[in-house]
């Protein structure tokens, strides 16, 4: 005789490792509704990939606000690598002095320019591997470049989107890395190349760290961290 199933417990269907609660036809709705209420634009202010790509090396543990701000005297006197790299380490400290690790970062600027010129007659490369060899150019700061620069599809994930993501249910991770493979699975592909920021924007001004504001959020209806799991 079978035995019988416990009552009230349900069957639920089996996610890969990483995945959040949401329904897959609910991460559709999210995206949607995310492309209706959000411009997908950066906050960054530049006008070359080479003003983006210092731009988002200056960013790393940094606000936007802040890098905009030295950004805006930076690029006045050196927006190319020639320039940046005449400019030299000790005359671009003073523009970036008040964003955080401005010392490591100036170093990082200044190498990065030089090996711009060197491996690739001044251009900003358009590969992963290319960009991600440069100073102070990890896997996010390389996948946002190739996204705005180039139109390429990559899913940046910072702290912003790591945390949204995991409170809104689209995964169930502990790193940011395993955040981004996530993403790249259940991103629906018309959405994918404004994902990340899509994501960024709603955590940065709704989904906030600290008192996110949930009562204004257009996702509640499909947060897991608002509504009981079904």
């Amino acid at each position: 005789m079978k035995a019988e199933r416990p009552v009230g417990r349900v069957r639920r269907p089996h996610r890969p490792p990483g995945w959040g609660a949401m329904a897959d036809a609910d991460v559709e709705a999210v995206f949607d509704r995310l492309a209706e209420v959000i411009d997908p634009t950066s906050d960054l202010h530049y006008g070359s990939p080479f003003e983006l790509l210092v731009a988002v090396v200056l960013s790393a543990q940094a606000t936007d606000a802040s890098v905009n701000k030295a950004t805006a005297t930076l690029f006045p006197v050196a927006n190319t690598p020639q320039a940046l790299l005449a400019l030299g380490e000790d005359s671009l400290i003073p523009h970036i002095r008040s964003i955080g690790l401005y010392r490591t970062k100036a170093a990082n600027v200044i190498r990065l320019c030089a090996l711009l010129i060197e491996r690739h007659g001044g251009q900003v490369p358009s590969t992963r591997e290319e960009l991600e060899a440069l100073p102070g150019v990890g896997r996010k700061t390389a996948n946002v470049v190739l996204n705005i620069a180039f139109g390429q599809p990559t899913i940046a994930v910072d702290t912003h989107v790591h945390r949204v993501s995991n409170r809104l249910g689209l995964s169930a991770t502990e790193t940011v890395e395993a955040t981004e493979m996530v993403l790249e699975e259940r991103t629906p592909d018309r959405h994918r190349l404004h994902a990340h920021h899509y994501l960024i924007l709603h955590g940065r001004y709704t989904c906030t760290a600290r008192a996110p504001r949930c009562d204004d959020c257009p996702l509640a209806v499909w947060c897991s961290s608002t509504t009981p799991a079904p």
